[in-house]
This record gives structure tokens, C-alpha cells and sequence, in this order.
């Protein structure tokens, strides 16, 4: 669903008064020692397919047009049995070997950097459920995010920006902002949105002629709140209030110097593709990005980039189409991202994840009169790929694998519960001991599963 970038921020409730709470969360200590500092999650909503980016499947191109030869089993539509071999060409790369489809020619030049896992499994086919499970560990509404988590057992590194942020892409994912948001947790731990154009975030704008007149007027509201919460007995909300507006004096100096490009080189623009209409958007957002960790942003989402014409990744049908216009939007910039990063020796310290809510079936989706043209892929939460890169990953390696069809995790299966444990590990945190008393109980990223996938660790 498209919708104006106005009614994405009245819907978020992520302006300035929610992102300015962050300030009351201070830099904690991880439960061990980090091998990551910060995440950059690349989320590529709509499900791309795992045989068309990552994962060569050469079973699908001898049998294309003919029966799947066993039952398959129901995602979101299950239409169709006949198998769709990959309409893109794969080729291996690096010292790795790993093999990458003609999508992601920038991409394929960085896989010595790159942990592949091609053995994702999720429990959820349908679109709203999987992005809530992918993001919390729950189909369900109401959890905290991965990011909002992060940020309550860490904390925020910088004290002029916002811990957890998600930037805006022009599309909201099914589930809506509540994908983002803390959850039971404080507010103080929920995502702040960074929209697009020149006010990225919304309210900051002074409205004071003069900063000093600005600073006078913070003071007296600032020394009227305490008053106030002397009176309730030292309010939690009255303090986010202070914090609020004095996170908000500081970013209106921080953020316009954020999202500021000049010092840039011109080699750096040309690298991200700033430059160029079908990159553009995209590159813009990852070179913000790795600005954002360069100045403590703990944790950083982006979203798959609006197309025109196309539904994200969730190609039911004319897959080839929307799948090279989705990637062309992305792989340069995310190429730049991860070689930017290793050139200013950030990528140790950032993890950066690759990957959708699930994958896709290796049948097509046809017509009718079972026409092979124009054919998509149906849900697929059985089998599917996601990388990450740095952050104490194991640099160059694959792990897992799907059967020969693609469908189903059948090696070292990783399911999301697994992934999230790891993410936190990385980040110095162990996700059993990272809980919030909820509900009469203590709840946490993995609910009462996960474990650490040790063989992807550097």
C-alpha cells in the first residue's frame, strides 16, 4: 500500500515527541563483551524469492513447467504445482565461491564480507503476521521490535540522536508503524521515523527567533516540569518531558548536520548511486545510514523502497519484472553501504542483515488456463535466504541449506527465534537474560525459545 508521506508520520505518532523520550535511556553494559556496536537491517518487505537472489537451485531449471513430485504444503494462496525455474542467472563469486544471480552484480562483489544463511525457517505465511514475527518474535501485535529491545538492554550511544531509528521508504509494511514500536517496553524505546525530503523528522523546526531565546524558554519549562514533578512524587512522565525537549534543542543542531552530504566526496555519491533516478532513494538512505552509526545511532531500519508499478517483493506475478526493478533500486547502495563501512573500519563493529519475512515457493503462480507467462511465486516460511555482514559474523561462509526443490530448510535449520538470539549475542546480550516483567511473567525478544547459531560466528 502507498500512501503520502504525510499520512505516514500522522499515523506513526514517531515524531518529535516520541523520538526525544530516548535521551532518558543511558549507555548500559552488555551482559559480555560485544562484537557489535550497532545494527543496520536492510528489511526487503514483501518476501524475496530465495532462487532468484541467493540460492541456486539448477533442480528448477531442468524441471521447469513440470509437477512439483510431492504435495506441497498451504502457504498463503498455494495456486499452482507446476515448478518455475529461475528466469535470472547465477554465477559464483569471490574466494567463497558463493553463488549470486545476475540481480545483484554489485552485491555478488562483496560475498567474501557476507555470512549467507540459506536455511531461514518462520511460522507465519501471510504477510502481516510474519513482518510482526520477524521484527518480534511474535505473529501477534503489541511486542516489542528487535530494535526496541536492543535499545532497552544497551541503551543509546549518542547523546544528539536517537537510538533506534526507521526511515521512511514511502511504502508502510503490512502491520503498519507498530512493526517499530516498544511494545510493552517504555516508550522511550520505540523507533523514531526519519522521513524523507529536507525535515526528516518531524516538529523539530525552531520556532524561536534566536537560540538563545529558545534556551530561556527550555529553562523555564524545564524548572516549571520539575515542579510539577516534585509535587507527583519524581513522575517518570514528567521527566521524558524535560528529556523531550532537551534531546529536541540538541537535535536540531545534530540532524540537519546528519542529513547533510556536502562534506561528502563526490567519489562517495557516486558510490552510493545519489545520483542516478533508480538508486537514488535508496542510496540516500544507506549513506545516512552508516552517518547514523559513524555517530551512535544503535540501531538502524530500512525499508524496500517505493517503486512505482511494483508491490515490493511480493511478486504473485510477472516476477522477473518486479524482482529486477525491486533489486537495481537496492544493489548498488547496499554495496556501497558494506564497502563504505569496511573503508572506515565500521564494518567490524556493524552488523548489517539482509532479508524479508519469509521467501517464496519454487512453483508458479498461473493463471487460470495454468499460462506460464508472466508467472509469480506464491509465501514460502520454510526454507528461505537472509546474509548479514560484519558485526562478528563469519566473513565468506554459507550455512544451511534448502532441498533441491528450495522449499524446505532440510540442513543447520535457523529459525527467526534463532536469528534474534544471535543478533543479541553479537551485541554483547544473552536473550534469555534480557527479559521485562510483563503480564505476570518475564517476557523477552525470543519468548521462550532460540538458540545461538555458533557456527556463523567470527
Amino acid at each position: 500500500m502507498s500512501v503520502s508521506r504525510r499520512r505516514f508520520l500522522n499515523r506513526a505518532g514517531f515524531g518529535l515527541g516520541a523520538v526525544a523520550l530516548q535521551a532518558m535511556a543511558a549507555t548500559r553494559a552488555p551482559h559480555y563483551a560485544a562484537r557489535a556496536k550497532h545494527v543496520i537491517f536492510l528489511f526487503m518487505d514483501g518476501g524475496p524469492s530465495q532462487m532468484d537472489t541467493f540460492s541456486h537451485k539448477p533442480r528448477l531449471e531442468r524441471d521447469h513447467g513440470k509437477p512439483l513430485p510431492f504435495t506441497p504444503p498451504v502457504t498463503q494462496f498455494n495456486i499452482g504445482n507446476k515448478i518455475l525455474g529461475s528466469p535470472f542467472r547465477f554465477a559464483q563469486h569471490g574466494q567463497s565461491g558463493a553463488w549470486v544471480s545476475e540481480l545483484f552484480p554489485e552485491v555478488a562483489s562483496c560475498v567474501d564480507d557476507m555470512t549467507f544463511v540459506h536455511s531461514m525457517v518462520a511460522d507465519h505465511s501471510e504477510h502481516t503476521a510474519a513482518n510482526y514475527f520477524m521484527h518480534s518474535g511474535s505473529g501477534f501485535q503489541g511486542r516489542p521490535g528487535m530494535g526496541a529491545w536492543l535499545h532497552y538492554g544497551l541503551g543509546s550511544v549518542s547523546e544528539n540522536l536517537p537510538g533506534y531509528v526507521v526511515m521512511e521508504s514511502g511504502l508502510v509494511p503490512p502491520g503498519g508503524l507498530d512493526l517499530f514500536n516498544s511494545g510493552f517496553l517504555p516508550a522511550v524505546h520505540q523507533a523514531t521515523l526519519f522521513r524523507q525530503g529536507e525535515q526528516p523528522v518531524a516538529d523539530l523546526q525552531p520556532r524561536e527567533a534566536t537560540g538563545e531565546l529558545q534556551r530561556k524558554k527550555l529553562d523555564l519549562l524545564r524548572d516549571l516540569n520539575r515542579g510539577v514533578g516534585k509535587r507527583f512524587a519524581g513522575s517518570s512522565e514528567v521527566d521524558a518531558v524535560v528529556a523531550n525537549y532537551e534531546l529536541a534543542f540538541r537535535m536540531q543542531s545534530a540532524v540537519p548536520e546528519l542529513t547533510s552530504f556536502a562534506g561528502e566526496t563526490e567519489a562517495t555519491r557516486k558510490l552510493y548511486g545519489i545520483d542516478e533516478e533508480d538508486t537514488r532513494e535508496f542510496g540516500r538512505e544507506c549513506l545516512l545510514a552508516r552517518r547514523m552509526v559513524e555517530r551512535g545511532v544503535r540501531f538502524v531500519e530500512l525499508l524496500t523502497p517505493f517503486r512505482r508499478g511494483i508491490d515490493r517483493w511480493d511478486q504473485h506475478t510477472d516476477l522477473e519484472k518486479g524482482h529486477r526493478v525491486n533489486a537495481k533500486a537496492v544493489d548498488r547502495p547496499i554495496a556501497a553501504l558494506l564497502k563504505d563501512l569496511k573503508s572506515r573500519g565500521l564494518l567490524d563493529e556493524t552488523l548489517v542483515i539482509w532479508g524479508g519475512e519469509f521467501g517464496r515457493t519454487p512453483t508458479a503462480q498461473t493463471d487460470d488456463k495454468g499460462s506460464m507467462d508472466h508467472v509469480g511465486r506464491d509465501h514460502n516460511p520454510y526454507g528461505f535466504t537472509m546474509w548479514m555482514a560484519g558485526g562478528g559474523t563469519k566473513p565468506g561462509f554459507s550455512y544451511g541449506q534448502t532441498d533441491e526443490f528450495g522449499y524446505f530448510a532440510v540442513e543447520n535449520k535457523v529459525h527467526v527465534h534463532d536469528l534474534h538470539a544471535t543478533v543479541l549475542h553479537l551485541l554483547g546480550l544473552d536473550h534469555k537474560r534480557l527479559t521485562y516483567r510483563y503480564g505476570g511473567r518475564d517476557m523477552r525478544l525470543t519468548d521462550v525459545h532460540g538458540e545461538l547459531v555458533r557456527p556463523i560466528l567470527a
